[in-house]
């Protein structure tokens, strides 16, 4: 390619589309936790005190057409900046999910979900995805459905997962 283009040698890849890359000997660890640190400033959370899980297991998210309202627009933009995050952070996409769900009329309950998963975030930001150096490479598919067992509006719900396959793990 040097033939064809001028290259020069930037030194070993660190930080790629907002993703931090630390490359070893053995595999290639994938992280945000600048990104999370961003966003926890962003939204004015730095200083709350950390989840240690994603979801209260005692409160259900339900519509809650009886709740206080909450600003659609700081709403959506905590959600999409959580939804980028899931690019290397798979142990969020569950919960994130949960929330995105109550975007058109969110109330003050929907938003405690969100911030719980900001306070979750600041206890653990520095996970992400290790890809170590001798996985395979294969194409993988996953696929889950559930007929109406979401008890919020009983829709049916579907999810496939494709990807080429990288052993990865989430830590």
């Amino acid at each position: 390619m040097k033939d064809k283009f001028q290259m020069s040698s930037m030194g070993e890849l660190t930080f790629f589309l907002g993703l931090q890359v630390k490359q070893k000997k053995d595999g290639i660890f994938i992280s945000q936790d600048k990104y999370v640190a961003k966003i926890l400033r962003k939204f004015g959370l730095t200083e709350e005190k950390s989840a240690s899980t994603l979801i209260d297991a005692e409160k259900t998210l339900l519509k809650d057409s009886d709740g206080e309202d909450v600003d659609v627009h700081t709403y959506r933009s905590m959600i999409g900046s959580l939804m980028y995050l899931t690019s290397s952070r798979p142990d969020i996409m569950f919960a994130v999910c949960a929330c995105v769900r109550f975007q058109v009329t969110p109330k003050v309950s929907h938003l405690n979900a969100v911030k719980r998963i900001f306070r979750y975030l600041k206890g653990k930001p520095c996970l992400g995805l290790w890809y170590p150096k001798d996985s395979p490479f294969d194409l993988v598919a996953y696929s889950d459905s559930d007929y109406a067992g979401v008890s919020l509006d009983r829709k049916n719900w579907r999810m496939s997962i494709p990807w080429m396959q990288i052993d990865f793990l989430a830590v």
